[in-house]
Parts: structure tokens; C-alpha cells; sequence
């Protein structure tokens, strides 16, 4: 299974960027897909998820500014980002979490990660 993260580069302050990533390979199923960051020093973390189902969460502090959403006949998640700041510069990485076969175990994916650079 691979996920193929794009959509990222750089954005002024207040602008918008939409962030892609799409599954592919031997999949079933999938159950949340999420997306992830990791500004330069610190340590990676959750954005937002969505199930399966279509339920979202997100992290405070993008709540009101980013949605999340997935289209399960491509294997892919959404990442709208309105309203950027210089904080939310940082890789973005999508994952998954794939059931390859009927009755298999779920296991975790990761894309590589695309850059958002927020800045004037």
C-alpha cells in the first residue's frame, strides 16, 4: 500500500492550500484516515481524522480554518486549509489505516509527507 501526498507549497498568511493523498495498491478497506504535521524541531502532530463513516475531528488549533474530507471510491483524503498562518508551516502526512484483504488486520500507512510553507 502506498499513499501519495500532494498539494502542498508556499502560501501568504490568510491564504488557502488543498493538500491530496491517495491510497493505492492491495486494499480492502480503510478505516480512519488522517492527517499529520511536523514543524522543523518539534514533534508530529495530529490535524485532523475522518472515518469511514464520514465523522471528523480536528485539533484545536485548526478548528474553524481546515476540513477534512475523503472519497472512498478513489482512497483519498482532503485537506482544505483557509485561512493559513505562519504557524501551520510545517510536512504534512497523510495515513491510513488498511485492511488489505477480507478479514485481515488493519495496519498503519504513511505518505512522505508534502511541505507547507506559510509565509509573505
Amino acid at each position: 500500500v502506498q499513499l501519495q501526498a500532494s498539494g502542498g507549497g508556499l502560501v501568504q498568511p490568510g491564504g488557502s492550500l488543498r493538500l491530496s493523498c491517495a491510497a493505492s495498491g492491495t486494499i480492502f478497506s480503510i478505516n480512519d484516515m488522517d492527517w499529520y504535521r511536523q514543524a522543523p524541531g518539534k514533534q508530529r502532530e495530529l490535524v485532523a481524522t475522518i472515518t469511514s463513516g464520514g465523522r471528523t475531528n480536528y485539533a484545536d488549533y485548526v478548528k474553524g480554518r481546515f476540513t477534512i474530507s475523503r472519497d472512498n471510491a478513489k482512497n483519498t483524503v482532503y485537506l482544505q486549509m483557509n485561512s493559513l498562518k505562519p504557524e501551520d508551516t510545517a510536512v504534512y502526512y497523510c495515513n491510513a489505516e488498511v485492511a488489505r484483504w477480507y478479514g485481515g488486520s488493519l495496519a498503519d500507512y504513511w505518505g512522505k509527507g508534502t511541505q507547507v510553507t506559510v509565509s509573505s
